[in-house]
């Protein structure tokens, strides 16, 4: 293996958790810039910040429903997403690894749909509904496409990234141990925002604030998980059995490919197809309908296995 081969794999969070499109064109592309970027001595929050200016290009370029703006916008919200590979690559290859970084990464992603579902809603406020539907009356979108984006990024979209996140470093915790994983509490965030003082800590202190609402987010979301991992902590401590952890990896493991598809690639290639043929609204009926469906069914299976470990080994 060369060693450019190796660094790559070194860059990698896990095989357990990487997806075959990021394997073999996100996370090289990614890591060829992390290279660049680490020549350069520039920090990976830096390159967050520049992932997010594209990402809002690109947002914007969705306004347009011409071919030539729809390419540019597809073409910048893919070097975005390199650059989100990238940070996180150059952060691990650095060891400039910060929760400063974690945190910007997801706002960053944020943004960039944020601006997508606006200009894509503001392209179509204006335009008739699909398939004829009140067109002798000459009907539009209207403000019935604001809802729709609404729901489909705040109630869908979100708390599928947000739990398909949280699975992934529940994984990883497993895999890896406490070292190898970015899985936080909505306790242990509160407790640290309430020991700062504002005093110089302004921004930091909102940061938190927002975290810790986004691991409250999660917990709430996984009850069966809760209890599990409560015991777990509370038995061993992050010191686990080595037969438990590979047990929780194997009933884990299979649910990795929802995760994974309820995160970015799959989400890119719908709204890059339904761009493509001039009919974005379709993109917001597949994450609320597909999407959400796998949602449910991702979350029934986690928490299912977490139900059953719990009561083989707490219970007896």
């Amino acid at each position: 293996m060369s060693t450019d081969n190796k660094g790559l794999k070194a860059s990698f969070k896990s095989m357990d958790t990487e997806e075959t499109l990021d394997i073999y064109f996100n996370r090289p592309i990614g890591y060829v810039w992390a290279l660049f970027f680490q020549r350069l001595n520039v920090h990976p929050n830096v390159v967050t910040i520049l992932s997010i200016f594209l990402g809002v290009a690109a947002g914007i370029m969705f306004y347009y429903p011409d071919l030539k703006h729809t390419l540019a916008g597809i073409f910048l919200l893919m070097w975005a997403n390199h650059y989100d590979s990238c940070d996180g690559q150059l952060a691990r290859l650095t060891g400039k690894k910060t929760r400063w970084g974690r945190m910007l990464d997801g706002f960053a992603g944020d943004i960039w749909f944020f601006t997508i579902y606006f200009c894509i809603s503001l392209r179509l406020m204006d335009q008739p509904l699909p398939f004829g539907i009140g067109a002798g009356e000459g009907l539009t979108w209207g403000w019935t496409i604001w809802v729709l984006a609404i729901f489909s990024g705040t109630v869908c979209h979100s708390k599928q990234c947000t739990l398909a996140d949280y699975y992934r470093n529940i994984h990883l915790y497993f895999l890896k141990g406490k070292a190898g994983s970015e899985l936080d509490n909505f306790k242990q965030q509160r407790a640290l925002l309430h020991s700062l003082p504002w005093k110089g800590n302004f921004w930091w202190k909102i940061f938190l604030y927002f975290y810790g609402n986004y691991t409250r987010s999660q917990e709430q979301m996984t009850p069966a998980f809760q209890r599990f991992y409560a015991w777990v902590q509370q038995t061993y401590g992050d010191e686990i059995p080595a037969s438990l952890r590979e047990e929780f990896r194997s009933l884990s493991l299979p649910l990795m490919k929802y995760a994974n598809i309820l995160t970015f690639n799959t989400r890119a290639i719908a709204l890059y197809i339904s761009l493509l043929i001039g009919m974005p609204y379709l993109y917001l009926f597949f994450e609320i309908v597909v999407m959400t469906s796998l949602f449910v069914y991702m979350r029934h299976r986690h928490e299912a296995f977490c139900a059953w470990l719990y009561a083989k080994y707490a219970g007896q």
